[in-house]
């Protein structure tokens, strides 16, 4: 372990995070109902221009109204290219209660980006005497998000969970698709008369997960553009949790079922990581610093391992 040590991200279930166009009101309610552990009520993509002040509007109004029990709370602004940034950050601060728990930058490209929201997030909640400082998250959407992906993740202390954006990310990097996450039809490898495919996304994923746990910050993955294509979206969700993300997006509401799924631990899971514990409490008691649990070895590392098993479960309310 290096002689600093890998800081402990925010403690909150995020298994999913829910979206919703903020120019939807009829929706709010049932995102609130919903099972997703996170709620994202977008300005940005999925709101015309024509509707950005009546959506923002929609939005404070909901946050201010609508109980969201115990879920995190977070509004998706406009990018930082647009003339509505500011103002959705502006209103948001100023008008949405201690309610509102986070928000989302999107299309971040290097640290100064964070430095510009952080700014005048801070100023007006010293303007307006908010006690609760708001959190960020980020998404990774372009080559430059990607090649600067670790000074993004160390640029703000507010900042709290980073995924990636796989529309925006492919279409900056010139990939050769219009797929939204997933397998992609021409990304595989030929051998013998066989296809074998595998997964664009995973460097940029492994790139963020390392990025964010060096920093303390959730690693998180993004959408799935095919919510009719259940075995596609698990898969998807598997192979993130496996890379050590915490949780991922859905843009449908069946989504979410499948998300929590995926990113809550089986019983089977929580079982084998707390006879690891044990196993290695008792190694502890004999003086070994390693044992055998089923055949294989188990260490220190091991117990690292099953306390984040552990600890996912525990949080989400096992």
């Amino acid at each position: 372990m290096s002689f600093r040590i890998q800081p402990t991200p925010v403690a909150r279930p995020n298994r999913c995070q829910l979206f919703g166009p903020g120019s939807r009101t009829a929706i709010f309610e049932k995102m609130a109902a919903s099972a997703a552990d996170v709620i994202n009520i977008d300005l940005e993509d999925s709101v015309a221009p024509s509707d950005k002040d009546s959506a923002r509007a929609n939005v404070i109004e909901a946050i201010n109204t609508v109980d969201w029990g115990t879920k995190t709370v977070s509004v998706r602004i406009n990018g930082l290219d647009t003339p509505y940034w500011y103002r959705d950050v502006v209103d948001l601060l100023e008008q949405a209660g201690d309610r509102l728990d986070n928000i989302m930058i999107p299309k971040v490209g290097c640290g100064a980006d964070l430095y510009a929201v952080d700014a005048l997030v801070t100023a007006v909640e010293a303007a307006k005497g908010r006690t609760k400082p708001i959190g960020f998250e980020v998404i990774i959407e372009s080559a430059a998000g990607i090649a600067h992906v670790e000074e993004i993740a160390a640029a703000s202390p507010r900042l709290q969970s980073m995924s990636l954006g796989a529309a925006d990310f492919a279409a900056s990097m010139g990939m050769a698709t219009t797929g939204i996450g997933g397998t992609q039809e021409d990304y595989y490898m030929y051998r013998e008369g066989e296809k074998h495919w595998s997964d664009p996304w995973h460097w940029a994923q492994a790139a963020i997960v390392a990025a964010c746990r060096t920093h303390g910050v959730l690693p998180v993955d993004g959408p799935f553009g095919d919510f009719s294509d259940d075995e596609g979206f698990r898969a998807q969700a598997r192979r993130s949790a496996t890379l050590g993300m915490v949780g991922k997006w859905a843009i449908h509401p069946k989504q979410v079922a499948l998300s929590n799924e995926v990113f809550t631990p089986s019983d089977e899971k929580v079982t084998e990581a707390r006879e690891i514990l044990a196993a290695m409490e008792q190694a502890k008691a004999n003086g070994e610093g390693a044992t055998v649990y089923k055949g294989r070895l188990v260490d220190i590392a091991s117990i690292k391992q099953a306390e984040v098993i552990v600890r996912q479960f525990e949080m989400i309310g096992g």
